[in-house]
């Protein structure tokens, strides 16, 4: 059985839509996946089980980009098209049956809008797939015995980052509960997301510095070892509610209520004001530590 998944070129979008393929390799255990992705998500799908390719799928002038995605795919006779990017690709492809997400805004919380491409409600929680080299990574990086707290200062858009001052204060008081814990510092790749974390990381200079160079199923192993996470709305923050670490979301501008976190145990927390407008700067710090040390269970 041969599976075609064509999933979000961002990062959180693209970790949304993972709970769709682990119900589709539950139920098609010997099927053929190729997924179809952009760039940046691409390393997600590294140690996915039944994956025969990653088609990655880079943005180009008039849509061409959709044509290149047809012509690799022209080839193959498939039994399962999903096509989370409503394009027209899958109905020029010969398959057996396709499912198709419909474009325009909606309400409600954006995993719920995946899940019901396939009928699912309520829509399954995102996984991640790691390999045991990753994991030893993760061991090395992030030994026993401190309690690490994953720190996620910086987004793809400045309206969606809270002050740097904010994270350094938030953990100087979470560290006052748990003397033992040591922060890590996660970031994306290229200068200018090091250059949002730079204030972070010179305000904490025993913080373990994890961002930039590592792959996404390193990244989401290092997350797994870490007792919490705190961050802005970005893929990281979806990431972590995928492997299961207590996650915090941090939302400005951004629609909590279509992008919170998703996972066993996340939750978002938002500037006061109406939602799609409201500054991430007038959140302040004391809501923050509240809603951590409730979520954590890290209590005086």
């Amino acid at each position: 059985m041969r599976i075609l998944f064509i999933t979000s070129t961002r990062l959180g979008d693209a970790v949304l839509s993972t709970g769709l393929l682990a119900v589709l390799l539950a139920r098609y255990p010997r099927a053929r996946f190729t997924i179809a992705c952009g760039p940046v998500a691409a390393g997600l799908f590294e140690a996915m089980p039944g994956r025969e390719r990653t088609i990655v799928v880079t943005k180009r002038r008039y849509d061409l980009h959709w044509l290149s995605l047809w012509r690799a795919c022209v080839g193959v006779r498939w039994d399962l098209c999903v096509d989370l990017r409503g394009s027209a690709v899958t109905l020029f492809l010969a398959a057996r049956r396709r499912a198709i997400m419909r474009g325009g805004r909606r309400q409600g919380a954006r995993v719920a809008h995946l899940g019901a491409v396939l009928g699912l409600s309520p829509p399954p929680l995102p996984v991640m797939w790691m390999a045991a080299a990753d994991r030893a990574l993760a061991q090395a990086m992030l030994p026993d015995g401190p309690v690490w707290l994953a720190l996620a200062p910086t987004a793809n858009w400045a309206g969606k980052v809270w002050p740097a001052a904010h994270f350094v204060a938030l953990a100087r008081a979470l560290r006052a509960l748990r003397p033992e814990m040591r922060v890590v510092i996660l970031y994306g790749p290229g200068e200018a997301e090091r250059r949002m974390a730079a204030p972070v990381l010179a305000a904490m200079p025993d913080a373990v510095d994890a961002g930039g160079g590592l792959a996404l199923p390193q990244v989401a192993a290092l997350l797994a070892r870490c007792g919490g996470f705190i961050g802005n709305d970005s893929g990281l923050m979806h990431l972590s509610a995928a492997v299961g670490t207590p996650t915090l979301g941090v939302f400005g501008p951004s629609r909590m209520s279509e992008y919170g976190p998703v996972g066993r145990c996340a939750r978002g927390i938002a500037a006061p004001g109406p939602e799609g407008s409201a500054p991430i700067a007038g959140l302040e710090v004391a809501p923050v530590v509240a809603a951590a040390v409730d979520l954590l269970g890290w209590r005086a």
